[in-house]
């Protein structure tokens, strides 16, 4: 299978911010199969690449000593050809900083941001690490979803922010949710989440990540420390849970039933 390309705005890596590195490490290596690369010190802080059959689909990295209230919590990255201007238009499109652009050497250069919604993600700009090896199978990133507390400012945010072309895929009281593309080239997705998400918790992007059987994988997660948010369920798009890491880092996973449809969206 080639390696993915990503347009501008779509997403195309995503990484762990991890209270306890060694654990995170076995936990997805035990539930994914991922395997390890640790960077330089030095240049790099240690950024742990991880891998799936020789082709990297996420990083991992310490939380710092000076961040003892920041929860551990998965990132999003969207594509960028031009990380200033995003910047840019970030600012214009009623957004703020988190991290101001900075290099990271021979790789590319990131940001992290907030929407007008108030959730976090990254930007990168690629120079030698261009993103995913692997999307859309067992052990790699199958769908990527901003659960949003304000939903028309952040669709609004994304269109200006980021350039998306977007599709409304349900607009209905019951369930509103807008994908970048369109049917089966949808890369991701926004669900209005006013209603669902629990008091106190904010606006965010989530990762779906596939798995041979959803059941089976939740099983060995529990085994782990892992919590279940969601329970397993048939939708459209596969059979979905939403379960956290044994430090509480919240994610998604998926087993494709093979009906089908978009990539995948909110059940």
């Amino acid at each position: 299978m080639p390696a993915p390309q990503f347009t501008p705005g779509a997403p195309c890596w995503a990484d762990l911010m991890t209270s306890d590195i060694e654990r995170s490490k076995e936990f997805y290596r035990t539930l994914f199969g991922w395997t390890y690369e640790v960077g330089d010190e030095e240049a790099y802080g240690g950024y742990v690449t991880a891998s799936k059959d020789g082709q990297a689909v996420a990083g991992l990295m310490r939380r710092m000593e000076d961040q003892p209230g920041m929860p551990d919590v998965w990132t999003v990255y969207l594509a960028s050809e031009d990380l200033n201007a995003t910047a840019d238009a970030v600012a214009e499109a009623g957004g703020q900083v988190f991290l101001a652009p900075m290099e990271v050497p021979e790789q590319g250069h990131m940001a992290v941001f907030g929407d007008a919604g108030g959730a976090a993600f990254g930007v990168w700009q690629p120079t030698g690490m261009t993103g995913f090896g692997k999307v859309a199978e067992p052990g790699s990133p199958v769908w990527f979803e901003l659960h949003t507390r304000d939903y028309d400012r952040s669709v609004d945010f994304y269109q200006r922010a980021l350039a998306w072309k977007t599709s409304v895929m349900s607009d209905t009281p019951e369930f509103r949710y807008t994908t970048l593309g369109e049917g089966r080239n949808s890369q991701a997705g926004i669900f209005d989440a006013a209603r669902d998400l629990p008091e106190g918790v904010p606006s965010h992007w989530t990762v779906y990540w596939g798995v041979e059987n959803t059941d089976e994988a939740i099983e060995k997660a529990t085994a782990m420390g892992s919590t279940v948010l969601m329970p397993a369920a048939d939708t459209p798009f596969g059979r979905m849970a939403a379960i956290t890491d044994p430090m509480g880092a919240p994610f998604r996973i998926m087993q494709d039933l093979g009906q089908g449809g978009e990539q995948g969206a909110e059940g």
